[in-house]
């Protein structure tokens, strides 16, 4: 009885483990997607997590809302630089939501500033 439930116990963990690795490495969908940056935040009481909005209409109606992982410095740092300001990011879209990585599935890998538009409205 004793190496029955072993058994049973190292199943289920082993297939936690795979869970696990499939949310963390399966990408569902990659995209760019455009507007302007509005929040940008790291956030979060005991995980700290970098979240953040852009709005991609004109009444703010629409909003994207992504999360950045602690490993990609160089997005965080032009993330910081760039709010209020147009944007085109680069994500990838997980199948399901790591807490300790962000709160949504969305996570960018690359900021770019859309000067079409903030050239545009400066005008």
């Amino acid at each position: 009885m004793k190496k029955f439930f072993l058994k049973v116990l190292g199943g289920i963990i082993v297939l936690f483990i795979a869970y696990v690795a499939f949310l963390y490495f399966a990408s569902y969908s990659e995209g760019i997607r455009a507007g302007r940056l509005v929040k940008f935040s790291h956030k979060g009481v005991i995980i700290k997590t970098w979240e953040g909005e852009i709005s991609q209409g004109v009444s703010d109606a629409q909003i994207f809302v992504f999360s950045v992982e602690d490993k990609e410095k160089q997005v965080i740092s032009d993330l910081q630089q760039f709010q209020g300001k147009f944007v085109k990011l680069h994500y990838f879209e997980r199948f399901g939501k790591l807490f300790w990585l962000g709160d949504t599935k969305y996570f960018v890998t690359k900021v770019e500033e859309d000067n079409t538009i903030n050239q545009y409205l400066n005008d």
